[in-house]
């Protein structure tokens, strides 16, 4: 069976990480055609946008293959092994359940799609929809593969099996009764359902899923099918294309060492005063985020080269890491990260004016997190390094420099409209390639396997969870419950400052439970149309929202991103659990400073 797995998920990944090489030259080429040559490829978008769904979903896969699912461990992870393995035999039978249930209705909407022509290209739309069915199919022999290995015995999986078969089978003969519900429904499936399942440690996109599924079959009368096609129309978004490019050029940078320059550039510039090193971690995230995109890339890349000089000076393993930690959600505004794009394709925004306006945001949140650190760099146990000579300056500037170019570059082909958000990731990957070769020489050809193979399981894990959000936040738009929602939430006493306030605490619960994207995926298309009521501008909105959903990722106990940071530095979390406040607490102070003035976000617009 490990055998049978194994050859699965490399086939898997040779397929996945062959698609992701053939987008990033595709699109790479569809900017040269139209911007160069001034000839654009008409089908070039239609082809990329197919690709990607079978990117979504085989990433989807081989995530399940390498159990890197997000999910809620922070329960479990408390209980001892024999129970964690009985856990683990439960949750994998509700991934197969889900994939199951909707494997049928898959194999249907693809035939349905069959007649359905694409302009561009003349091919069938079932090429793309079939993604899906194919999807939740080989997640469903991987399930059940890792089932017959961890399970404790053989009585013990029929047992559990047979359990499950049979609540379905009660909960089908139930379905008049849930029908009688009406909108109490929502409370027993997403409410109570997904908040046991995410607490059991089931990874939060098929939390999300099965809940679907459950409240679509047994409370209301529409066809399993619609599951699937909101799936499709949430993984198949263009616009999250620059998610996987982005990760894997927050990959490129590290390996080809554009990161390091960046970091020695700014050490030598303060290095030697109070504190220091960490207003460069504090600038190196700044600088490496606009580039990566993605949170854990960016902690990978600074850590490594800033961490053992700070710990040499004394400063503490916990201290390193609440600072790695708060700067990571400090940085979640600045562009290109992925949850601006995520917020931009769900919320209808403006992307070009998203990056134009997380910047300013996040040096408010960095200001306010180099005052604390000024306070806390007086627990250093030893000086700090000599002043390094303006050679020495000039010399690791002039190193730093195509280092440095690259997020201007990456924001101004976005601004000035040479490529999209899309499209500008190739241009970076690009760049970042020939960096390595000509200029760094530093480029390891046989890094770039796992890079692609980490970069389609990251990317698949948080686009099937953009998947089964849209499909759950379908449900609950048809259940009325947006309505309800928009007049709860205008009630609010205070208008649009109680509104911020409230948006505030939901999203710093939220980004903690529900590892921030899910959370946007499911509120901000209910909730950005009750602020552009209100008067509030929805970059200015979106600021508050990312910010918000940013502490709460990375937020003890629960934030994985606070646990991300802790595994990257090697840190027991019991370390850093205490010392992360004070800059958790700056971090929202700064937040209510951008919510309660909106030039922050909006004045360079």
């Amino acid at each position: 069976m490990e055998k049978v797995e194994a050859l699965l998920g490399f086939a898997v990944a040779l397929v996945a990480s062959s698609i992701l090489l053939i987008e990033v030259v595709l699109l790479f080429v569809g900017v040269l055609a139209r911007y160069v040559f001034h000839s654009p490829l008409i089908w070039a978008d239609e082809l990329a946008s197919t690709l990607f769904v079978w990117l979504a979903t085989l990433g989807a896969v081989l995530a399940m293959r390498r159990d890197t699912h997000m999910r809620l461990t922070a329960v479990i992870g408390r209980a001892g092994p024999m129970l964690r393995q009985k856990i683990e035999v439960v949750v994998l039978l509700v991934v197969a359940a889900f994939v199951i249930i909707i494997a049928l209705p898959a194999v249907e909407y693809s035939i349905d799609e069959t007649i359905v022509l694409t302009p561009g290209l003349g091919i069938s739309n079932s090429w793309r929809a079939s993604a899906v069915a194919v999807g939740a199919a080989l997640i469903a022999v991987l399930s059940i593969l890792r089932l017959l290995a961890i399970s404790p015995s053989t009585r013990f999986l029929a047992a559990c099996a047979a359990v499950a078969v049979l609540g379905c089978a009660v909960l089908w003969f139930a379905r008049p009764f849930f029908m009688g519900f009406g909108n109490y429904n929502l409370v027993i499936f997403f409410v109570i359902g997904v908040a046991v399942a995410v607490a059991a440690g089931v990874p939060i996109a098929f939390a999300f899923g099965i809940m679907t599924a459950g409240y679509v079959a047994l409370a209301t009368r529409a066809p399993l099918t619609v599951i699937v096609s909101r799936m499709d129309e949430g993984m198949s978004h263009l616009l999250l294309l620059s998610i996987p490019l982005f990760v894997l050029l927050g990959f490129l940078i590290d390996m080809t060492g554009m990161a390091r320059a960046m970091v020695a550039f700014l050490a030598s510039l303060l290095g030697h005063i109070r504190g220091g090193l960490s207003y460069v971690l504090l600038g190196a995230m700044y600088l490496v985020s606009g580039i990566s995109g993605a949170k854990a890339a960016d902690m990978a890349a600074v850590a490594p080269v800033l961490f053992p000089e700070m710990r040499a000076r004394g400063i503490k393993p916990g201290e390193l890491v609440s600072l790695l930690a708060a700067s990571g959600a400090m940085a979640e505004t600045i562009p290109p990260s992925v949850v601006l794009i995520v917020i931009g394709s769900v919320a209808s925004v403006s992307i070009t004016a998203l990056f134009t306006g997380g910047l300013l945001p996040a040096a408010v949140l960095a200001l306010a997190l180099a005052v604390v650190a000024y306070f806390r760099s007086g627990d250093d146990a030893r000086p700090a390094a000599g002043r390094a000579s303006p050679r020495q300056i000039g010399r690791t500037f002039i190193i730093a420099i195509p280092a440095l170019m690259l997020p201007f570059l990456i924001r101004m082909a976005v601004v000035e409209g040479v490529a999209t958000a899309v499209e500008v990731s190739t241009i970076g990957i690009a760049y970042t390639v020939a960096a390595g070769l000509f200029i760094y020489r530093q480029f390891d050809w046989r890094r770039l396997w796992p890079m692609l193979v980490d970069t389609v399981s990251l990317s698949g894990s948080i686009l099937f969870i953009v998947g089964t959000a849209t499909a759950m936040a379908w449900a609950l738009t048809q259940s009325g419950f947006s309505r309800t929602l928009a007049v709860a939430m205008a009630d609010v006493p205070g208008g649009a400052a109680g509104f911020l306030a409230l948006t505030i605490l939901v999203f710093v619960i939220l980004g903690s439970v529900l590892e921030g994207v899910p959370a946007l995926v499911l509120l901000a298309p209910m909730l950005f149309p009750i602020a552009r009521i209100m008067g509030i501008h929805e970059v200015h909105y979106s600021m508050v929202v990312i910010l918000a959903m940013g502490i709460g990722l990375f937020a003890p106990p629960f934030g994985v991103g606070f646990f991300t940071a802790c595994a990257i530095s090697n840190v027991d979390p019991d370390e850093a659990m205490s010392r992360i406040w004070p800059y958790l607490g700056a971090l929202l102070i700064a937040v209510i400073v951008v919510a309660a003035v909106p030039w922050i976000s909006i004045g360079f617009l």
